[in-house]
This record gives structure tokens, C-alpha cells and sequence, in this order.
């Protein structure tokens, strides 16, 4: 009856998060397919000069793992954080055009924004 409960709980907060992103005109799927398609962008840039990818497969990896936690009506707070230090470094710490830069300064925004929202 507990699991019930919390899976309850924990699927309404989703829903509840889902719908406060929604009314802001942020669908949260739509918002981390934006980013992984950004951060792929990026990383074909980067391939082309040679450089490390690191930081894009990680933080591909850790917006698939948010992603997938979600579809499961879990919204994963460690997750997403991983997943927004990873789109952090990589506006940090690697020579980006200006497009790419801004689109994913545009994404880290958005989804720092989803994490507040859910923590309402």
C-alpha cells in the first residue's frame, strides 16, 4: 500500500511538473530533445576540428538517462542536475560558434527552469 502511495505521489509530481512547464510553453521531452539535438550539433562541430568529445557523450548520456526516468513518470532530480553541469561545461570549456553557444546557454536556462519549477 506505501509503494503505491509514493508511486502515486511521485507520478502526480511529474504530472505537476509536466503542466507548470507546459503553461510556461515548455513541454519537458520537447525541451531535453532540443537540448540533445543542440549538444549533438555542438559535437559534429568539435569532431571536424579533432577535438575531445567527452563532455558531449557525457552529457548526452546523462539527458538520455533524465529522459528515460521521466517517460517512467520519475522526474530524476540527480539526473537532470548531472545533466545541466554537462551542458554547463560544455558552454564553459569548449570553443563553440555563436549559434551553438547561444542555443545551448538557451537550453541550460530552460532547464535550469524545469528543475525550479519541479521543486515547487
Amino acid at each position: 500500500m506505501r509503494k503505491a502511495t509514493m508511486l502515486t505521489q511521485s507520478i502526480a509530481g511529474v504530472l505537476l511538473a509536466a503542466l507548470s512547464l507546459a503553461a510556461q510553453g515548455m513541454d519537458p521531452r520537447a525541451l531535453i530533445d532540443r537540448t540533445q539535438q543542440d549538444v549533438g550539433r555542438s559535437m559534429e562541430f568539435e569532431r571536424h576540428k579533432g577535438r575531445d568529445v567527452v563532455r558531449y557523450d557525457n552529457a548526452q548520456h546523462h539527458l538520455s538517462e533524465f529522459d528515460r526516468e521521466f517517460t517512467r513518470g520519475h522526474f530524476d532530480k540527480g539526473k537532470l542536475g548531472q545533466a545541466i553541469n554537462d551542458v554547463k561545461s560544455l558552454v564553459d570549456h569548449n570553443s563553440l560558434e555563436p549559434d551553438l553557444r547561444d542555443a545551448l546557454t538557451g537550453d541550460l536556462r530552460d532547464l535550469r527552469v524545469m528543475r525550479a519549477e519541479h521543486e515547487r
